[in-house]
């Protein structure tokens, strides 16, 4: 069974020496040319217009999570009508279950104000 793995082991250990003599030669023979410029945030190949660490509203953050939760909830309906001709009724007592769970949860976010701007 060793022996199996010894030609993964064999490539880690390639990969590593390799990158440890990337890192070194670009520590020894790259540029150090540390400016002001060259420090500034730069993203997307665009600089910035105004300053980087202003405030966001942490209403966009709970409709991110929302989105998130019931993206993913959503997304076992799909197996769940692949498999439905296979398991019959009862499943789909299960799906109306746990979608009422949902338009509950989502009501209760609702009503919390969580969509309101």
């Amino acid at each position: 069974m060793p022996e199996t793995f010894f030609p993964i082991l064999v490539l880690l250990g390639v990969a590593a020496i390799m990158a440890a003599t990337i890192l070194f030669l670009n520590a020894v023979l790259g540029p150090k040319l540390r400016t002001r410029k060259k420090l500034e945030t730069y993203e997307s190949g665009v600089p910035l217009l105004d300053a980087s660490r202003k405030r966001v509203s942490i209403q966009f953050f709970v409709i991110a999570m929302v989105f998130i939760l019931f993206d993913v909830e959503i997304a076992f309906v799909y197996p769940w009508a692949l498999v439905f001709k296979a398991a019959g009724w009862p499943l789909l007592l299960e799906m109306f279950v746990f979608l009422a769970i949902l338009i509950v949860g989502y009501a209760y976010i609702w009503k919390k104000g969580a969509f309101d701007w």
